[in-house]
């Protein structure tokens, strides 16, 4: 339980940085997507109702194939953070890299509260 209770507070948090700093996120979008604030607010969103969501029994398995299907589609953000890297001078290279594998233990830990 404390693993399940870390992950949502980790999207929690995570979604809440969408709302108060959202132009760190804005910066990441790939050109070719519309409405990058919009859906900037839309996938912090989405982070906050899915790690509320894996506090309930009920909602936990919906939620937990909601933040792995949130964990791909975010990949094309960063992506685009390593091929825009110069905008980030304060961040290495090799942690932008390091970034996009870590997607897969995020995507295997929501996957293990997807049964009930």
């Amino acid at each position: 339980m404390p693993a399940r209770i870390l992950l949502s507070l980790l999207f929690i948090a995570a979604g809440t940085l969408h709302f108060l700093i959202p132009q760190t996120y804005v910066r990441i979008m790939p050109p070719y997507l519309p409405w990058h604030l919009q859906l900037v607010y839309l996938s912090g969103l989405c982070e906050i109702l899915g790690g509320l969501g894996l506090f309930l029994p009920a909602t936990r398995p919906a939620a937990a194939w909601g933040l792995i299907a949130l964990l791909i589609a975010v990949m094309p953000a960063n992506i685009q953070m390593v091929l825009d890297h110069a905008q980030f001078p304060a961040i290495p290279l090799w942690a932008l890299w390091l970034r996009l594998p870590l997607q897969l233990p995020l995507i295997w830990w929501a996957y293990r509260y997807t049964r009930r």
